[in-house]
């Protein structure tokens, strides 16, 4: 059930999965200095090799890693960046409380894409796993640097490593530019780009933060849309680059909330992706308005919720799928749940049998709905 010869697919899916039991006692053992990282990288080999399987008995077109060598969504991939350096922070009012502590990051020097990044050999694993299934690679978005290592940043502010932003946002951008390029003389076809930072653009509570920190919103939007459009300036033509964008996700409980109409003419009417992924599974997501200024990409309906194991009414899913023709075609449609299962290593508060469970069933509505 594919869009074409490349992703999204009718039927897809965020990427991360709940950790198994195994990764995670090896993941511990690690960390107590009780198994060599050798050891750590077998297991974990191991545990995407079965994942891979499972996403392709079910139907799924696309497979990822589960993000299983990967303590948080961002994090590691970032961390892994030229120019970043990381820190430990009280995070207890976070996600109504149930974060406690976080490692957060800020711009320190000049950004940029380091050749020997992890992720490339992460993706060469999975690229070998997926066979004649599409390999998808997720990694944070470009304003995941810009907003939290820069804006939303007191250490940046502090001590700032650029003159200004628009020398920031432009080597941001190459970084980007080179990382897209680096991926697909990888293999990579399918890349997701997960960018939360969007959310702090719609949520009245953030924009009021982003204020009282001396910036615009709405000025913010216009540079957050340009990064975006400028690291995907020459995308190769066979590759499929997608946007993501969620309320957050951590232990089945959000961060922002507030529909996409504040972002939806800057987002949608301009940034060149090949589709979005959007969160539509709450009434804090608001309704399919905002929609009616995309273009000609695919928008990916997030309307299966990855933080409850309830199965959603299959017959009220194709009926909103239904109400979302009237912005966006049924043809530049597709059906996924509107986040991973464990945006970190801590994952959702369901089981993996509910995790499968709902994936099968966004295969069985995709099937009914795209015959």
């Amino acid at each position: 059930m594919s869009v074409g010869k490349k992703g999204p697919f009718r039927a897809d899916h965020v990427g991360s999965f709940l950790r198994p039991q195994a990764l995670k006692e090896a993941r511990e053992a690690y960390q107590n200095a009780d198994i060599s990282l050798e050891d750590l990288r077998a297991v974990e080999d191991k545990e995407i090799e079965k994942l891979v399987q499972k996403q392709k008995e079910i139907g799924l077109s696309s497979v990822t890693d589960g993000e299983f060598r990967r303590k948080w969504w961002h994090l590691d991939f970032i961390q892994s960046l030229n120019g970043i350096k990381t820190f430990d922070i009280d995070a207890s009012g976070l996600f109504h409380g149930a974060m406690k502590k976080a490692t957060v990051y800020a711009v320190d020097s000049k950004v940029s894409f380091p050749e020997d990044h992890p992720f490339l050999d992460h993706f060469a694993f999975l690229h070998d796993l997926a066979g004649d299934h599409t390999a998808k690679i997720t990694i944070p978005g470009p304003n995941m640097i810009f907003y939290s290592g820069m804006i939303n940043s007191d250490v940046y502010a502090e001590n700032p490593a650029y003159p200004s932003l628009s020398e920031a946002a432009k080597d941001i951008s190459q970084t980007y530019r080179d990382a897209i390029h680096a991926f697909y003389n990888a293999g990579c076809r399918y890349l997701q780009l997960d960018d939360t930072s969007w959310g702090a653009l719609f949520s009245e509570d953030f924009r009021e933060k982003i204020k009282a920190k001396g910036y615009d919103p709405d000025e913010l939007m216009k540079i957050f849309a340009d990064i975006t459009i400028e690291a995907l300036a020459d995308k190769p033509d066979d590759m499929a680059v997608t946007l993501h964008i969620c309320r957050g996700n951590f232990k089945s409980n959000w961060l922002y909330q507030g529909d996409y109409e504040p972002i939806a003419k800057e987002l949608f009417s301009r940034v060149n992706v090949d589709a979005f992924f959007l969160e539509f599974d709450s009434d804090r997501a608001g309704d399919f308005s905002p929609l009616r200024f995309i273009n000609k990409q695919k928008v990916v309906l997030g309307l299966v919720t990855t933080k409850t194991a309830e199965l959603e009414d299959k017959e009220m899913v194709k009926k909103r799928v239904a109400e979302a023709t009237e912005y966006v075609p049924l043809e530049q449609l597709c059906l996924s749940p509107q986040c991973g299962f464990a945006s970190t290593e801590e994952g959702n508060l369901i089981t993996e049998e509910d995790q499968w469970n709902k994936l099968r069933h966004v295969v069985d509505i995709a099937a009914d709905i795209w015959k």
